[in-house]
């Protein structure tokens, strides 16, 4: 499992994400939502996130820059995601789906994320 923090970008604002393979899914705190479109879900989902269970009750489209690159995907809004090892609030959390979506490999040994295979296409499917 490995984890990486560094800013992504929001629009034109910089926030501190943690980039975690262990993760299914992406969060955001609401101070990142407020700037985002918001969908609701009609009854809470419990999540389990960080040794703690969450009622989620909204989500948002998030549309990002990371290291240059464009991505989006469906996020979680939490009221607060936690702090990292270094005492750094977390903004948002990236999960596994939206690694494998984009093509993001972390590089734990050099604390970094290779977008080397950031999809210049998307291919469905091909006729046989």
């Amino acid at each position: 499992m490995g984890r990486i923090r560094q800013y992504i970008e929001v629009g034109t604002i910089k926030h501190w994400a943690l980039f975690d393979n262990g993760a299914r899914n992406t969060y955001v705190t609401k101070e990142v939502s407020a700037q985002l479109r918001i969908g609701e879900f009609e009854s809470l989902k419990p999540i389990s996130l960080g040794g703690k269970t969450h009622s989620i009750k909204k989500y948002c489209d998030l549309k990002c820059k990371i290291k240059g690159y464009e991505v989006n995907t469906n996020a979680f809004v939490l009221d607060e995601i936690g702090d990292d090892e270094d005492g750094k609030k977390i903004d948002i959390l990236i999960g596994a789906l939206l690694m494998q979506q984009w093509g993001i490999i972390l590089i734990p040994e050099k604390e970094d994320i290779d977008m080397s295979h950031y999809p210049k296409e998307f291919i469905e499917f091909t006729e046989i």
